[in-house]
């Protein structure tokens, strides 16, 4: 990274996210606010304002229209719109492959103890016969389960993969529809939407005779913010695709 100060532009700056990241980085120092477009206004004021990074947190219906006009138009994005699945992902992925020089990272989560929450259930999944996920979000959230979630159940069936665990223990064979949550990698999840909830998280492991419960809270979408400014500041020197906040924390394997 240099000592020049990065021009960042903001898809979904009237939400809820996306207006906290314009007050973010409005307050930086090495970060300059040049664009606050709205979910459905016209893209190239992006482009227009000389966006360098883009910032997106608008709705997994429109995210990967946004990342296709970033990439054409050399505009490097964060990402923190959930709904990003694999085969997304990878169209990105094939997207970035003509453009060697661009960067676009996509975050499940930018609180940093959410990421070390997922780190941490990683780890301990190793020692645990089974686990299973609550996460509760605000009611507007549009998809569920969470791409924190998601990816924290992905993070844990990895490890009982490498591990040769086989599938979690549960005698279940009569219950109603959903009673037993999302099935993520046969990891279940359950998704909990009520107005009040910001974003929280909480993994129980368990075992015979004990079980480890790893929550985190966000209170506020100010608890977001340094994971954001963290990733615009990094993507220029981060090309091709990068999930989640792991390797700019020193977390990666």
């Amino acid at each position: 990274m240099t000592d020049e100060v990065l021009r960042v532009g903001v898809i979904g700056a009237r939400g809820r996210m996306g207006s906290e990241v314009c007050l973010a980085v409005d307050a930086a120092a090495d970060l300059d606010l040049v664009a606050a477009v709205g979910l459905g206004d016209w893209l190239f004021s992006l482009a227009d304002a000389g966006s360098q990074v883009a910032v997106d947190f608008t709705h997994p219906d429109a995210v990967m229209e946004h990342v296709r006009f970033c990439v054409d138009q050399h505009i490097h994005a964060v990402v923190g719109t959930s709904g990003l699945t694999e085969e997304r992902l990878n169209t990105i992925r094939e997207w970035l492959a003509v453009k060697p020089d661009l960067g676009v990272i996509v975050v499940p989560n930018f609180a940093i103890g959410a990421v070390l929450a997922t780190r941490f259930a990683r780890l301990a999944a190793r020692f645990f016969e089974s686990a299973e996920i609550i996460e509760m979000h605000h009611a507007g959230k549009a998809d569920a389960p969470s791409g924190t979630a998601y990816s924290s159940a992905q993070a844990i069936a990895q490890t009982r993969r490498e591990l040769d665990f086989g599938p979690v223990p549960d005698a279940t064979t009569q219950q109603a529809d959903g009673a037993r949550g999302a099935d993520i990698d046969g990891i279940h999840v359950h998704s909990v939407r009520l107005p009040g909830l910001v974003a929280h998280q909480e993994i129980i492991l368990g075992s015979a005779g004990e079980t480890l419960t790893i929550r985190h809270d966000s209170l506020h979408r100010s608890s977001f913010m340094p994971g954001v400014l963290a990733a615009i500041r990094a993507v220029p020197g981060r090309p091709g695709l990068t999930v989640g906040l792991d390797e700019l924390l020193g977390l990666s394997d």
